[in-house]
């Protein structure tokens, strides 16, 4: 076999492994277990298209299910969809069997501030290119990766908060807060919450 041709064998075998690679993440991320829902919906619509089991609605009643597992939730709206983590505490609330909200915190254990930070603004990076806008940005900007938003969310007792519209359809809201880790005591560990509902707040 000639130079040429190993050369080109080898490229050909390099293209196929990074194609069976990049199938292989595909199929693990879409093996995920997730909530995939829109707010409005019927709750049953929800149960159907999601890939963890999580209990019926309750006819007549405003209360909220969680999933039996740990789960990302994926938020389906064509225009301003948004896909978290993993979440070990996600709960939808329902009210007459319809989705009016959803309340989590999209990690599985409280998270060192680089990781969090991480998870917050790849969140704000999904809303912003959305089309998602922040709103009250003078009492709660967004948050980002700075000496001072460091500071303040070391601070037990500030932490930061921000909102956000997409138009007015939805609000999110995330907060960042630190917490004790019984089982890291000596570590700074934070906890992230994600509330979506309709809005609730005024810009």
């Amino acid at each position: 076999m000639s130079v040429l041709h190993r050369v080109g064998w080898c490229r050909c075998f390099s293209l196929l492994a990074v194609a069976a690679l990049l199938a292989a993440a595909i199929e693990v991320l879409s093996d995920e277990p997730e909530i995939a829902l829109l707010i409005g919906e019927p709750y049953e619509a929800m149960r159907q298209r999601s890939t963890v089991s999580i209990d019926p609605a309750i006819p007549g009643r405003s209360w909220f299910s969680m999933p039996k597992s740990d789960a990302r939730l994926r938020f389906i709206d064509p225009q301003y969809g948004f896909v978290t983590p993993l979440a070990r505490f996600l709960t939808v609330m329902f009210d007459d069997e319809r989705i009016h909200g959803v309340r989590m915190s999209p990690q599985i254990e409280p998270l060192l501030l680089d990781e969090t930070l991480k998870v917050v603004l790849d969140l704000q990076e999904q809303l912003r290119s959305a089309g998602w806008t922040p709103i009250r940005v003078e009492e709660d900007p967004p948050f980002a990766d700075t000496p001072q938003w460091r500071a303040q969310l070391r601070d037990v007792n500030k932490g930061g908060t921000s909102y956000w519209h997409a138009g007015n359809r939805y609000q999110v809201m995330l907060v960042v807060g630190r917490i004790k880790d019984k089982k890291r005591p000596t570590e700074e560990r934070y906890l992230i919450t994600l509330a979506l509902a309709t809005p609730w707040t005024n810009p």
